[in-house]
């Protein structure tokens, strides 16, 4: 897997400035004054392109990225879904940060008048501002995300008490969306393409403690191969960036004692 280094993107700085001429009058209005927003445009080896956008009161970024596609330049790819961040389908880099676009305002990130917009780090791209996320659901299934009932629905419904301490442990975990953010974020994903990452290791540790689960011993052996929760150096920019305030770190601690005493008991 190709991964889009920050230099690569750093050299390709300068290009075309495109403005907010021949846009609608409606399009214009309320408007402080001129944004200047340097978007990525290509795949893999692609440029920064500036537009000049119009600032308006509690505008968002994904608000500025929509006003380029729909008034500036319809070529513009880009991704997003819900706009109220619930599925973290708008994610993307602004200046130099992972974030929802969607939940972003203009005014807490802009500096000098000047955006920065690109698609998530640590994967390929597609076009200009979507990333492609199969290697990241890739990992998800690597790390055995998926549930694995162990009753069926002919058998009584396992009642789980919510004071349990697995209960508990699963629900500081359990509000993962799959947004991307902490994959784009982790250092350690940049570093080795073969690491699982953050969101699929904290899926991983869900799943563990859900007593209704019967494929933890496949998935405890999944995240003690090489890639998995023992290649996380605890730096935390995962749980600093999730926009659902998890802490993935946390997580993948907690598989890191769980795998070792799997291994001490002859369970790995």
């Amino acid at each position: 897997m190709r991964l889009r280094a920050r230099s690569q993107r750093k050299v390709a700085k300068e290009t075309t400035e495109v403005t907010t001429e021949g846009a609608t009058k409606d399009s214009m209005s309320d408007t402080r004054s001129d944004l200047t927003v340097s978007l990525w445009r290509g795949a893999q080896q692609g440029r920064y392109e500036s537009y000049k956008v119009p600032w308006r009161e509690n505008q968002t970024v994904l608000d500025v990225v929509t006003f380029v596609q729909r008034h500036l330049d319809p070529t513009l790819s880009y991704r997003f879904a819900c706009r109220v961040g619930m599925c973290g389908s708008c994610a993307m880099t602004v200046n130099g940060r992972p974030r929802w676009t969607c939940r972003t305002h203009v005014s807490s990130v802009v500096k000098d008048g000047r955006l920065e917009i690109a698609p998530l780090e640590n994967l390929p791209i597609i076009k200009d501002l979507a990333a492609d996320m199969r290697p990241f659901f890739d990992k998800w299934q690597r790390a055995k995300g998926a549930f694995v009932p162990a009753r069926t629905r002919n058998d009584e419904i396992e009642r789980i008490r919510p004071d349990s301490t697995a209960r508990i442990a699963a629900d500081a975990a359990i509000e993962c969306i799959n947004c991307g953010i902490c994959y784009a974020a982790c250092d350690t994903v940049r570093w080795s393409s073969d690491y699982l990452g953050p969101a699929a290791l904290n899926r991983a540790w869900t799943l563990v403690n859900d007593v209704r689960d019967d494929a933890n011993a496949e998935r405890l052996q999944a995240v003690a191969a090489s890639g998995g929760c023992h290649a996380c150096h605890s730096h935390q920019s995962c749980q600093e960036l999730c926009p659902q305030r998890l802490n993935p770190t946390a997580s993948i601690a907690g598989l890191k004692r769980r795998t070792m005493w799997a291994y001490l008991k002859g369970e790995i």
